[in-house]
């Protein structure tokens, strides 16, 4: 299968998300899919973006699947294979192993947001650990010395919440962030990709290097398209192996019909890694092109009408009044304190089609904005909570 659109190109295609609102209601979404000429694939994979941004994570699911969904059939072969393994925590795993390594290579779907919760909660492990650098794909060549949260500037698909608050956790850390995205397509672009993250080394060596990217990425080994990645071309340059994690093959669906054999076999209820008897780590069937460890993520349960891995340690549910809605439909947003006039990013998005739905957002302690919006994208009332 065609690994996708290029991200130049992509952003270079959306047209009818402006800066100022990227933040769209579902309806509008399936209007713009619907009525645009470009190919079925593209209409897949930018509905999936753009449902993502605005927080709809099953329907992100659902349009990216009608292009890329395959059916996947379970075999007694797979069943017998996979009894073998025994699963072990994957964030656990990923820490214990973060001492011994310096550059981590972290991969995701760019419109699967669970991705990024998970890799928010590496953020102060790794830390601990000695990382202090995080280079994320999508920041803008500007956004080097990026404040205290990102913003609509800082970055295309960091304008989704869960992106929003991983850079938001990150930098709060202490994090020092950059980019490293770089022109072209294909071999180009996964040269000039490797080459920024390693002139940026050069210039920044106390510490451990986290690189957040899409994708095959994050793979080691040899490209049919690309001959090296940007984790092996970057390998070359540094001559340090990265530890490298991928994270999209084995995530769920939006049907399980489209899952991975795997996926049919383990009730995880948590990320997870699997062993074989010698302790070793599964790492796929691809020996050609692979990372070091696959995520085996969980299939999402629903709490109130929200996806469970968005209740993490200290996030609390939190239900929007009744009397704060005066008009339906609605999207409901949550800014921290003062980012909103700064354009910053939401900590979360629901959206309120009737007053009969779940009415829930999940969020961290802290001061928040509630900014909620009517059909015509105007704000029809603002009001402050603070969650202890």
């Amino acid at each position: 299968m065609k690994l996708f659109y290029s991200f130049t190109s992509l952003l270079l295609s959306v047209t009818g998300y402006s800066q100022e609102n990227p933040y769209r209601f579902s309806d509008d979404i399936k209007k713009e899919v619907a009525d645009s000429t470009q190919s079925q694939s593209w209409r897949s994979q930018m509905g999936a973006t753009y449902y993502s941004i605005s927080g709809q994570y099953q329907s992100a699911l659902e349009s990216w699947d009608i292009t890329f969904g395959r059916m996947k059939k379970l075999t007694a072969a797979d069943s017998l294979k996979y009894s073998k393994l025994t699963p072990a925590n994957a964030k656990d795993y990923i820490l214990k192993r973060a001492r011994n390594e310096q550059i981590i290579i972290i991969n995701e779907a760019h419109h699967n947001a669970s991705h990024r919760t998970f890799a928010s909660s590496l953020l102060q492990g790794l830390y601990d650990e000695g990382y202090r650098y995080l280079g994320i794909e999508t920041l803008a060549n500007d956004s080097l010395h990026i404040g205290k949260f990102a913003t609509l500037s800082s970055g295309y698909y960091s304008k989704e919440p869960e992106f929003g608050n991983f850079i938001y956790n990150a930098l709060k850390i202490g994090f020092k962030l950059f980019p490293y995205e770089a022109e072209g397509n294909n071999k180009e672009r996964e040269i000039g990709e490797a080459k920024n993250i390693f002139d940026f080394m050069q210039k920044n060596k106390v510490g451990k290097y986290l690189i957040y990217c899409g994708y095959q990425h994050a793979f080691e080994g040899t490209h049919k398209s690309w001959e090296k990645t940007m984790a092996g071309r970057l390998s070359d340059l540094t001559g340090i192996n990265p530890f490298t994690i991928d994270q999209t093959q084995f995530s769920e669906k939006s049907d399980m019909k489209f899952h991975e054999p795997l996926l049919r076999l383990i009730r995880n209820t948590v990320p997870i890694v699997l062993k074989d008897e010698n302790q070793g780590i599964y790492n796929g069937e691809d020996k050609e092109l692979y990372t070091d460890v696959k995520i085996i993520h969980p299939i999402t349960k629903y709490v109130k009408g929200r996806p469970n891995w968005m209740l993490t340690d200290n996030r609390k549910l939190y239900k929007i009044p009744a009397s704060e809605v005066s008009e339906y439909p609605a999207l409901i947003f949550a800014y921290r304190k003062e980012e909103y006039e700064q354009k910053g990013i939401p900590a979360d998005i629901i959206e309120l089609k009737t007053s009969k739905d779940n009415r829930y957002l999940i969020l961290d302690k802290g001061n928040y904005d509630i900014v909620i919006k009517d059909r015509e994208y105007k704000v029809m009332n603002r009001f402050e909570k603070t969650i202890k």
